[in-house]
């Protein structure tokens, strides 16, 4: 196969808040290139609908945030870390408004209008309406097509990290990527001097999810495989409420309805959430998804309910136009009757390990966003701490990398991607198989409520399930299906080991066999590390049969 070499300074992969946050953080004179597996604003930016958390009210202060922020992450959050966040926040907004977003305020015209969400103890949300996520891609894309010095290369797909051994003190340094480009169908080498991972989460490593087709966790896998640490896996979020409907797909029903007075409700009309926190409805989402999936098994039954249809209809429109307009679509009605509701694998609190600038530990590797584990989230995120911990690192990638890119040399051309010897996929009904079985048995044995049982259950068949996938990726040619199976497989993986690590509950892991927290020894992460990555000079290993994340040029 004929591969095309192409050269930058920075190549971020992601086009979400993350990717292009970090993009516009860059020296104007880089030459950057960014990556989006499909379009630009198809990723889990675009989806989000609640805020940004930021600290603006007179009544709130940056002590209340960072509290609420500590408590949602149940001893495991970075006190440091959250602090920064926090407190930068006000300079985040300030940023958009810059670039030109379009915020909601008090009556159009008044101060910036705040939601409350779960786990706030005060109003602190920045939204727009309902679609806060799509107003700042849209920002950020028009922002960065107006500077004129990145190359957008959608639907191309990143494969893996070309490594070499020419960091400091003999150490590792990241200096590219294979990537497939999905409409020509052929693999190119992309070289860079610093490469910035903001490739979003692993939700869709289980059935029932709110995020987008992409969300399969490939910058997490692709560091791992590298030779970075990873942490915490065992933390997914499930939002509660997911729209149950058959023609919904991944339909989210933001935080912010609850935050307005929204209730859940039984199928016979009564609440619940009383039983089991003080806040109700407003508490921490781990706690409303473990209710709501205990009230489903308890009753038997598909779904609960959301219902704000108590609020004026002209408040439910103005301030979930977009809730509002796609549940007419599907013939429900929010403002006069109660939405069905379940709970779906929402964000990645783990991830690749990173410092205070985003650097993970390859050299010229850094990673932002929810790809990222920075000690922000803890064992919990706090709703609408996402987009405002994207903004945060994307600023703190992009003044270390300004600092620093004139010093680091334009690497040598790695070998070009050869597939000479692969043969057609001859069947890839064992792609989807794979994938469906994957996701199946994560939900199964990895969701909401686990057992020791289970989870070697899912070992067991995660383990099998990596065997034939590599197998099938060493002897065929790559697809994107193909590589976002063995992505999957990769986080599923973690997300296992780092569960079997946790012999108790906390924050969003939950086992039946230990129902509380471990007291004996002080709040810890759980932190994978990989084996040494196999470096062997400019061969490739004989498993791998490809240029893969550990080829190294020979200096």
């Amino acid at each position: 196969m004929s591969t095309e070499d192409f050269s930058h300074d920075i190549i971020i992969l992601g086009g979400g808040a993350a990717g292009l946050g970090a993009a516009l953080e860059m020296p104007h004179e880089a030459r950057i290139a960014v990556f989006s597996k499909r379009r630009l604003d198809q990723g889990a930016t675009n989806w989000a609908q609640g805020g940004i958390a930021t600290v603006l009210g007179n009544s709130d202060s940056f002590e209340s945030h960072i509290q609420d922020t500590i408590k949602a992450g149940a001893g495991l959050c970075d006190p440091e870390i959250v602090r920064h966040v926090v407190e930068s926040g006000p300079k985040v907004i300030g940023k958009l408004e810059s670039y030109g977003i379009r915020l909601t305020h008090e009556d159009g015209a008044g101060p910036l209008h705040l939601n409350r969400e779960a786990g706030h103890s005060h109003r602190r949300i920045v939204h727009a309406a309902d679609a806060t996520g799509r107003a700042v891609q849209a920002c950020l894309e028009d922002q960065l097509s107006a500077r004129g010095n990145a190359d957008i290369f959608e639907d191309h797909m990143a494969i893996d990290l070309v490594v070499r051994p020419d960091g400091p003190g003999g150490g590792r340094r990241c200096v590219g990527v294979y990537a497939l480009d999905r409409n020509r169908g052929r693999i190119d080498l992309f070289r860079a001097r610093v490469v910035v991972l903001a490739t979003g989460g692993a939700s869709k490593a289980y059935l029932y999810t709110s995020n987008p087709p992409g969300a399969t966790g490939d910058g997490i896998a692709m560091a791992w495989r590298a030779g970075c640490r990873i942490a915490n896996m065992e933390f997914t979020q499930f939002h509660p409420t997911c729209l149950y409907h058959p023609k919904a797909g991944s339909f989210l029903i933001t935080e912010a309805v609850r935050g307005e007075g929204g209730r859940l409700l039984l199928p016979d009309g009564s609440r619940f959430m009383d039983r089991f926190d003080p806040q109700a409805e407003l508490a921490p989402r781990d706690i409303v998804a473990r209710a709501i999936d205990y009230e489903m098994k308890r009753h038997g039954i598909d779904n609960v309910y959301l219902d704000i249809s108590h609020k004026p209809a002209d408040f439910i429109r103005s301030h979930f136009p977009t809730i509002h307009r796609r549940c007419l679509e599907l013939g429900l009605d929010i403002t006069t009757e109660p939405l069905p509701v379940v709970p779906a694998a929402h964000y990645t609190c783990g991830g690749i390990i990173t410092d205070k600038r985003a650097r993970t530990d390859i050299e010229g590797l850094y990673a932002i966003g929810e790809c990222a584990f920075t000690g922000l989230h803890g064992a919990n995120r706090l709703a609408s701490n996402s987009l405002l911990e994207c903004l945060v690192f994307a600023q703190a990638a992009g003044g270390d990398i300004s600092a620093t890119l004139d010093a680091i040399p334009t690497p040598d051309a790695p070998p070009a991607w050869d597939e000479s010897w692969v043969r057609e996929p001859d069947e890839e009904i064992v792609v989807s198989h794979n994938w469906d079985e994957l996701r199946r048995f994560m939900w199964d044995y990895v969701g909401i409520v686990r057992t020791g049982k289970r989870l070697e259950r899912a070992k067991h068949r995660i383990d099998l399930l990596m065997r034939e996938i590599q197998d099938y990726y060493a002897n065929f040619q790559v697809t994107a299906d193909l590589l976002e199976l063995r992505n999957l497989a990769v986080v599923a993986d973690l997300i296992i080991r780092s569960a079997q690590k946790r012999s108790e509950s906390r924050g969003l892991h939950y086992t039946l066999d230990h129902p509380g927290p471990d007291v004996t020894r002080p709040a810890r992460n759980t932190v994978l590390t990989p084996d040494p990555p196999r470096m062997s000079g400019a061969t490739i290993e004989p498993q791998d049969r490809r240029p893969g994340p550990f080829t190294v040029i020979s200096s």
